[in-house]
């Protein structure tokens, strides 16, 4: 790691609080251990059962890396128990933002308390230095305007202390996001100054992003997009979150790098008018080195008999299944994907979620018994990053979230396609224009929505040795590979991340 100007100034002591999905968690727990191994120390927040569930960091990390539970208030029809996406079906969502805005008096009085100590303090006692929040908490930077004068509390030592210096605690949000999903978002003014409304106003790029472009949703996702600007249960849409809170907040960290995202990191810049700072892709290395030694060490049988049923496959002819934990596919289109990976010919090892409170998926009868040898069907709990390290894995069938994108980098498979929601679709349109992967293209009408032959179809492009497509989707995923695991040029990003963030909590 590089050293910098700053190494001999005093820690920082950063204040981290992500939204309340995994899928948010571990890259939010990932930044704090890169800050940590520079010495700074980190308070994470996060409702109990989320912290109980965190991954273990690394021993040397642990005296800097604070874990403070905040308990989620009740709410009428959120199940007991439930922390995080991972506990509820997606109509339930919703909920959790009511409980999550419900923290906001909570986080107020444990960030008094945090600030209690100031300067003076010691460790994890001392006052936070930065606040990184997520897209979620629109009402965080707002706190900060409902104390601007003369308040004797504590508080005021928080929010304001002179006018010199108008935030005592400042906030950064971190975006893991895809850069190119950011962009095509743009910033509250650009939205009122270019209105959109309409899921056709979606389908095209907007008018900050430079022509030409892939960079829309196709007919499917621009409907879900334009019900994402709608208010949900908590009054609030998750569009106008994102907008206000990086409205607010005086600095942006992306999770994006120059190597993969090109020129959308300068044009996030240009659109904030504020500094956005990449934070490189912060891929899982460490699961990723312990991949190929953890075998031994498996108690769970069926991750076992997972991992010696690889062993006896050929290098590179598996293509992984997998489309996150966010978004569990329809009855119909769980039939529509086994028919089209029956078609496919190819072995798979398809790791298939199991819907919150419902039975296991129903797969197409006689389906398993067809492609019994060459495919393995495992409903819940997967270890990816094992899977993916393994050699005789040689493809991924994905839905395109960033997380999964970036464990899939580190060894450089190329990619089969299906977006599902959200940024997907963009992402997908990216790598397909990179030449990374194929999507698969989704049907105008249909109850599954693609068609088994189309994903056949796909999964033939990119799983078929012969052919010069395949070597081209090969070459340029083993490209991405080798800028994910430039370990140097990635700790760079932290180094520069960090520098700002020790300049800045001086000027905020």
């Amino acid at each position: 790691m590089a050293e910098s100007k700053t190494d001999e100034a005093a820690p920082l002591h950063v204040v981290v609080f992500p939204w309340l999905a995994f899928g948010h968690i571990i890259p939010f727990l990932e930044l704090p251990e890169q800050l940590a191994k520079r010495g700074h120390l980190v308070t994470f927040v996060s409702a109990p059962r989320n912290l109980a569930r965190l991954r273990p960091v690394l021993p040397e990390l642990k005296p800097r890396i604070r874990l403070a539970p905040l308990p989620l208030p009740a709410v009428e029809g959120l199940p007991a128990g439930a922390e995080s996406t991972a506990d509820v079906p997606p109509e339930k969502v919703e909920l959790l933002k009511v409980a999550f805005d419900g923290l906001a008096a909570p986080f107020a009085a444990f960030l008094a308390d945090a600030c209690a100590g100031g300067e003076a303090g010691e460790g994890h006692d001392r006052k936070p230095d930065w606040i990184i929040l997520d897209f979620a908490q629109h009402w965080l930077p707002a706190i900060a305007d409902k104390h601007k004068a003369g308040l004797a509390s504590i508080l005021y030592l928080y929010l304001y202390i002179s006018n010199r210096r108008r935030m005592q605690v400042p906030c950064a949000v971190f975006l893991i996001f895809p850069a190119s999903g950011m962009a095509f978002l743009g910033t509250k003014e650009l939205n009122a100054a270019h209105p959109r409304s309409t899921p056709a106003d979606f389908t095209v790029p907007p008018p900050w992003i430079p022509s030409p472009s892939c960079i829309a949703f196709r007919g499917h996702e621009a409907e879900w997009f334009a019900r994402a600007w709608d208010p949900n249960a908590s009054g609030v849409s998750d569009i106008s979150r994102i907008l206000e809170t990086t409205h607010r907040c005086p600095l942006l960290i992306c999770r994006c790098s120059h190597e993969v995202d090109g020129p959308l990191c300068s044009l996030l810049g240009d659109l904030h008018r504020k500094p956005v700072l990449p934070s490189g892709h912060l891929a899982p290395y460490d699961a990723a080195r312990a991949a190929g030694v953890a075998a031994a060490a498996d108690k769970d049988e069926e991750t076992a008999g997972l991992m010696r049923w690889l062993d006896t496959q050929p290098a590179r002819s598996v293509l992984y299944v997998a489309f996150g934990s966010e978004a569990p596919l329809s009855p119909e289109q769980v039939a529509a994907l086994a028919l089209g990976l029956e078609l496919a010919g190819v072995r798979f090892v398809w790791a298939l979620r199991q819907p919150v409170g419902e039975d296991p998926p129903e797969l197409p009868d006689g389906f398993e018994a067809r492609v019994s040898g060459r495919g393995v069907v495992r409903v819940g709990w997967v270890p990816q990053v094992r899977v993916l390290a393994h050699a005789a894995v040689g493809g991924f069938f994905t839905h395109a979230g960033m997380s999964s994108l970036v464990e899939s980098f580190l060894f450089g498979h190329p990619l089969v396609m299906l977006p599902l929601f959200a940024d997907q679709g963009i992402t997908a349109r990216l790598m397909a224009e990179r030449r990374v992967g194929v999507e698969v293209p989704w049907l105008v009408d249909g109850g599954a929505a693609f068609a088994s032959e189309d994903v056949a179809a796909a999964v033939q492009r990119v799983m078929v040795e012969e052919g010069e497509e395949g070597e081209v989707f090969r070459r340029n995923a083993g490209e991405l590979k080798e800028v994910l695991w430039d370990t140097a040029r990635q700790e760079r990003y932290i180094d520069d991340l960090v520098e700002q963030l020790l300049q800045r909590r001086t000027m905020e």
